[in-house]
């Protein structure tokens, strides 16, 4: 594989790691970042794509003792069953509208501006929901995953499906629209991570089955190393945001949205900076 194309691969990876369950975006950071690497075109779409299953690798790996036990008790455990029955709930309206929707999207929303916009709209309303719950000195209704109902999943996964817009932020919107039902700040996030192993890895499978006439065997250096470097980077920032959120509000992601948002579309209006459709 060609030095440069790995170096791009690297990056993009390291972009997706560090973005996917942040709430400032990983497809619009992607998007941004491939344009601005010249790493576009409709193979780099199913890489982007595909490279989110490194990420899912680096929740699976962090809540392995959950996973195993959910495994175990799936049969005979209440508590396990239920857990799993809300994952499916919420991950069915992303999964349905995107399926009836995705070249809609890809076709329309896939650059630069849409995503700042995104970007924009996205953190006023993290700010908004933060601002709501300090006001309000808010008391979350439900404290851990396991306390939700199927409700509380459908709701979340109705959030869920606002990410099919680039730019919005899957985690983003699980965790404040979680936050917005009445999870506590830990529930909303841990679910979100939780969610995220049957979208990224349908959302994957998908992509590589639907677009593998793109694909050929000479592109697994490619995936691979996109796939591990999402991998470890994702682990890191899984790891450290459980960590700040046990002391911290999101306000700071909200306000990074709109600057880097205003940032892209002031730059693309006045051609300083030539954004790749």
């Amino acid at each position: 594989m060609d030095i440069l194309l790995a170096i791009k691969a690297i990056i993009m990876g390291l972009v997706e790691g560090f973005t996917e369950f942040l709430p400032i975006s990983s497809t619009g950071h992607l998007i941004l970042a491939g344009s601005l690497l010249n790493f576009t075109g409709d193979k780099v779409k199913v890489f982007e794509i595909a490279i989110q299953a490194g990420a899912m690798l680096a929740v699976i790996w962090e809540y392995r003792q959950r996973i195993a036990s959910v495994a175990t008790g799936l049969g005979s455990d209440p508590k396990q069953r239920k857990f799993v029955t809300n994952l499916v709930i919420a991950f069915i309206p992303a999964a349905l509208l995107g399926f009836l929707f995705n070249e809609t999207i890809k076709a329309e929303l896939f650059s630069p501006v849409p995503v700042a916009t995104a970007f924009i709209v996205g953190g006023l309303v993290i700010l908004w929901v933060e601002r709501r719950h300090t006001g309000d000195k808010h008391v979350a209704r439900v404290e851990s995953v396991d306390d939700m109902s199927p409700l509380d999943a459908l709701k979340v996964g109705l959030a869920q499906a606002f990410a099919l817009i680039p730019g919005t932020s899957r985690s983003g919107a699980t965790i404040i629209g979680g936050m917005l039902f009445g999870l506590s700040r830990k529930a909303a996030t841990e679910f979100s991570f939780f969610l995220a192993i049957p979208t990224l890895l349908s959302a994957t499978a998908y992509a590589v089955i639907k677009e593998r006439h793109l694909l050929s065997m000479a592109d697994i250096p490619m995936f691979g190393l996109g796939g591990l470097a999402a991998f470890a980077s994702a682990f890191l920032c899984v790891r450290w945001l459980l960590r700040y959120i046990s002391t911290h509000d999101f306000t700071i992601f909200a306000w990074y949205r709109i600057v880097f948002g205003i940032v892209v579309l002031v730059t693309a209006h006045f051609d300083l900076v030539t954004w790749a459709e």
